[in-house]
């Protein structure tokens, strides 16, 4: 397993449980709304760190991984509403909303460990 596989496979994951919870929000104007910018929020990180992974330089991984945090950051936003409006009664979001803040500190940490190899190279 390459370094970073595993990383890259909860943000997968992530991105599944973020499908499979959209498609369950009601169809209603407000439910459609937050699905939509949950939907885009929270596919996405797993794709910008897979281009992070890919990247041409260190800058460009920072960049790229700075990206995924900000996507999941709003992911982690959306979830919220979605909490505190009880859109979802019967859903248990918990387990959703851990793992996105998880992957928030696992992304940030990487941000700041490739900062300082960054500097210490200088």
């Amino acid at each position: 397993m390459a370094k970073g596989d595993n990383l890259e496979a909860r943000l997968v994951d992530f991105a599944v449980m973020v499908i499979h919870l959209t498609d369950k929000m009601p169809s209603s104007r407000a439910g459609n709304h937050v699905a939509g910018q949950l939907l885009r929020s929270g596919t996405s990180p797993a794709a910008h760190y897979a281009e992070a992974r890919g990247a041409e330089s260190n800058n460009d991984f920072i960049h790229k991984l700075k990206v995924a945090l900000k996507e999941l950051n709003e992911s982690r936003v959306w979830l919220k509403v979605t909490i505190k409006s009880k859109m979802m009664p019967n859903e248990d979001l918990s387990g959703i909303y851990q793992e996105c803040d998880e992957l928030c500190r696992i992304v940030n940490a990487s941000i700041k460990t490739s900062k300082q190899r960054k500097n210490q190279r200088k």
